[in-house]
């Protein structure tokens, strides 16, 4: 890709990235997608977001010291999300624009976002709502939301409540650990399980009304654990994650139609 024109007034640099095609349809996104970059280092990352090789790519990467670089145009497809859903929706990449944020992740030494960093995620995230129109809060999301069984990223120490506060995202205030009550976790059966499934379903994750608390159920409430329940992230549907989740939905905000284009 040649050079083009940022997006936004935040950007200090652009690095083309030749990875990218055309929204479906012609969609405009209505969603934003935060990731980790998963890499030991930014410029590895970026030489990555940015090599014909890789066939991947992100509208953005936001590095550590707070600098925006902007890789492919938010009106085009960048190829982040990979195999996901939302709401019923496989195509992310097309609904969505997607920011890479980095740190070393889970794998190489994941760490605290600096706040500087975080600082720069707002004030971007905060661009493309102005810009773009209303994007309903519940549609800022991460990537393990959208591809809980494989991705694990921005996690558990990412600040959702920072973003929260700035008016970026749905927030709730996650129940205290150890309460009483019922817990359901691998293995477990019933009417239960089924009410959790259509719980979560409800709010836009992929899963199936089984019954069956299994492998992609497990996967499922780790993922909502680490978006909303960050305090202890063990895939079990403890009634702290019960009690966050109902919250969550009694919460969310009225549906706000497609981002104009």
């Amino acid at each position: 890709m040649s050079a083009f024109q940022p997006d936004s007034f935040v950007v200090a640099d652009l690095a083309p990235s030749p990875n990218f095609d055309a929204r479906a349809d012609g969609r405009a996104p209505d969603m934003i997608l935060l990731h980790y970059t998963g890499m030991r280092t930014g410029e590895e990352a970026l030489a990555r977001l940015t090599s014909a090789d890789s066939k991947v790519s992100s509208h953005y990467v936001v590095f550590e010291d707070g600098r925006i670089v902007q890789c492919v145009p938010e009106d085009l497809r960048a190829w982040h999300a990979g195999v996901s859903s939302w709401a019923g929706e496989t195509d992310i990449n097309s609904a969505s624009i997607g920011i890479e944020i980095v740190n070393p992740g889970h794998e190489f030494g994941y760490r605290d976002f600096p706040l500087r960093q975080i600082a720069a995620v707002i004030a971007l995230c905060k661009s493309i709502l102005t810009r773009r129109g209303p994007i309903s809060p519940d549609r800022v999301l991460g990537h393990s939301d959208v591809a809980p069984a494989r991705k694990q990223d921005p996690g558990e120490r990412f600040p959702w409540e920072l973003l929260s506060e700035s008016g970026i995202g749905h927030w709730v205030r996650a129940a205290p650990l150890n309460l009483e009550g019922l817990s359901m976790q691998l293995g477990d059966r019933g009417e239960a399980v089924g009410r959790l499934q259509r719980m979560l379903a409800s709010y836009g994750y992929g899963i199936e009304d089984t019954g069956h608390y299994d492998e992609a159920t497990r996967d499922v409430v780790t993922a909502f654990q680490r978006h909303f329940r960050q305090a202890r992230v063990d895939g079990i549907a403890d009634p702290s994650t019960l009690l966050t989740l109902r919250a969550l939905t009694e919460t969310r905000p009225a549906t706000i139609g497609p981002a104009a284009a």
